[in-house]
Formats: structure tokens, C-alpha cells, sequence
């Protein structure tokens, strides 16, 4: 069964964007570009919902040196409409949750969402993922900060198994998340 990671980029406040940053805030260095481009990074299925999609194929789609234009994608949306322009991608209109899960039981590629906020809190509630990687940027967007990754999620413990550095700067962290019913020490 294939693992499915939950991949996401924050600013320290906890923020996915930030109003007139640049993007990755400015911050991506060579060493955080080249981990980007490694073999090991490509050889997933990417799951994303619609407006990351429309993003990541506005940047992408169609372009020649397209790195995720070999990359099987998976779009989960109720508004998009087939055939999606991006090379390699599926649209799936149906329950997100479900179909995920027969992916985990059916496919030979690990999984992993690309931003898709409220895709990887739906996974995530699901007890679907085995992985939880953020990369952590320098930064704090209190004034410009927008998509607040953690709003609407359970309580999730995570236990730390991997953790990098880049560029002096960016901290990559993973971990295996265990979603909790309750606090703990909450009574029952």
C-alpha cells in the first residue's frame, strides 16, 4: 500500500500565501530548488484540488521544460471540467476521501498533495495520511498572510522522523501524524 504524504510550504505564522510576497517568500535558495528537482520527488502521484491546479497549471501547463509535466496528476473538483489542459493530469469529480482510499489500496506510487488546503485536512480527519512534511519559511505575515493552513483541523499529535535544513535557512520537517479525539489528559 503506498503512502500518502501531506506536503505543504508555511510561513512561520502559520500562512500558505502572503499578500505581495514573492513566491516561496522570497526565500527559495539553490540547495531548497535542487531538493525540488531530485528523482525521489517525482516519482509520486500529485493530488491537488481545483484552485491549486488552476495555479500550478497556469505556471506550467504547456511549458517545455514543465518539471511535473511527467508527474501523474490527480485533480479533485466538482467545477473543473475534462479534459484538463496540464499533461498527465485526471479529473476525479467524485468523493475525494473515497477515492483516495481506493488509490491507497490499489496503486504501486506513493501520494502526495500539493498545497490543497482543505484536500489535506479532509485526508488528514480521514486517517488517510502516513506523512505529514512541512517546510518551514523564515518569514511572518501577520499584515499580508492569507490561507491559514491549520484552520478547521482536528488535533493531531506528530512524531518527528525526518528533518533537513536548507540553505542555512528553510527547515524541512516530517512527521507521522496521529489525529486525537480529544486532547490529552481531557477527560472522556
Amino acid at each position: 500500500m503506498p503512502d500518502l504524504m501531506v506536503d505543504l510550504i508555511i510561513s512561520l505564522d502559520g500562512y500558505a500565501a502572503a499578500e505581495g510576497w514573492p513566491g516561496l517568500w522570497g526565500k527559495g535558495g539553490p540547495e531548497y530548488l535542487a531538493f525540488l528537482g531530485e528523482d525521489a520527488e517525482t516519482r509520486h502521484t500529485t493530488l491537488m484540488g481545483a484552485t491549486t491546479y488552476r495555479v500550478m497549471s497556469g505556471m506550467h501547463a504547456g511549458s517545455p521544460d514543465d518539471p511535473m509535466a511527467p508527474l501523474p496528476k490527480i485533480v479533485f473538483s466538482t467545477t473543473l471540467k475534462a479534459p484538463l489542459d496540464w499533461a498527465n493530469t485526471e479529473l476525479v469529480s467524485g468523493d475525494a476521501v473515497a477515492a483516495v482510499r481506493e488509490l491507497k489500496r490499489t496503486s504501486e506510487r506513493p501520494l502526495r498533495t500539493l498545497g490543497s488546503l482543505s484536500l489535506s485536512r479532509s485526508l488528514l480527519r480521514a486517517g488517510l495520511v502516513d506523512t505529514f512534511r512541512v517546510v518551514l519559511f523564515p518569514v511572518i505575515t501577520g499584515a499580508s498572510g492569507k490561507e491559514r493552513i491549520f484552520d478547521g483541523y482536528p488535533d493531531v499529535s506528530l512524531d518527528l522522523v525526518s528533518h533537513r535544513i536548507f540553505d542555512g535557512n528553510l527547515q524541512l520537517l516530517e512527521y507521522v501524524p496521529t489525529v486525537l479525539d480529544a486532547p490529552p489528559g481531557a477527560e472522556g
